[in-house]
């Protein structure tokens, strides 16, 4: 559970953010949202990216994209609000998928 934890801290902490945003706060949590999903999402895509999970990349590709604090996408609340519950979810089944790259042995 420790390594679990270890390993998946942040996703969890992105989980959290993604869901509270789902309030009422003042335009500084939005920023703060903005650039911890976005540097999140590029952290797993290099962890997915070096470990051959091609899929997995482009997904956290776009949520880095669409989360970026440096050029933002501008959208009303009714629609973020889909947005981070889907991008929530996202992060939340990849709390549990292993990215370890499978070594297979050739015996000749």
């Amino acid at each position: 559970m420790k390594n679990f934890l270890k390993q998946n801290w942040f996703k969890i902490i992105a989980v959290i953010f993604l869901l509270g945003a789902l309030g009422n706060w003042p335009y500084g949590y939005y920023q703060l949202l903005r650039w911890f999903v976005s540097v999140v999402g590029i952290y797993v895509v290099y962890l997915v990216y070096n470990n051959r999970k091609d899929f997995w990349a482009w997904i956290f590709g776009a949520i880095a994209i669409l989360f970026n604090p440096i050029f933002p996408i501008y959208l009303s609340k009714s629609v973020w609000q889909p947005i981070d519950i889907i991008v929530a979810i996202i992060f939340f089944v990849s709390i549990f998928y292993k990215y370890e790259r499978k070594i297979i042995q050739n015996n000749v």
